[in-house]
């Protein structure tokens, strides 16, 4: 198991167990977790699942793939330089304890 922290723009922090291989999104969604989408399912189409990661995970998380970037670059209100999609973080056993700032709106 992981866990995730989602910290929501009020300040308010959702944690969730997730298993290994599960995505930001996906766990989020599963455990209801406010400010999380996920419109188009997690396929990597619609920006909705946007997250920042914090610095401390950045490594850990990786870079956007060009995709990913366009969707953010074109489809967020407040791209940042730790921005991601959340679909497209899958859960490995070194992100346990992750946390990611939801933004206020998603597109």
């Amino acid at each position: 198991m992981v866990k995730i922290s989602y910290v929501s723009a009020d300040g308010a922090i959702d944690v969730v167990d997730a298993e290994v291989g599960d995505s930001v999104m996906s766990a989020a969604l599963r455990n209801g977790v406010s400010g999380i989408i996920g419109e188009c399912g997690g396929n990597n189409s619609c920006a909705t699942c946007h997250v920042w990661v914090r610095e401390e995970f950045r490594e850990a998380v990786g870079t956007p793939n060009e995709i990913e970037a366009d969707l953010i670059d074109m489809g967020v209100s407040e791209p940042r330089d730790c921005s991601r999609l959340g679909c497209q973080i899958v859960l490995e056993e070194q992100l346990d304890g992750l946390v990611v700032d939801l933004p206020p709106t998603q597109p």
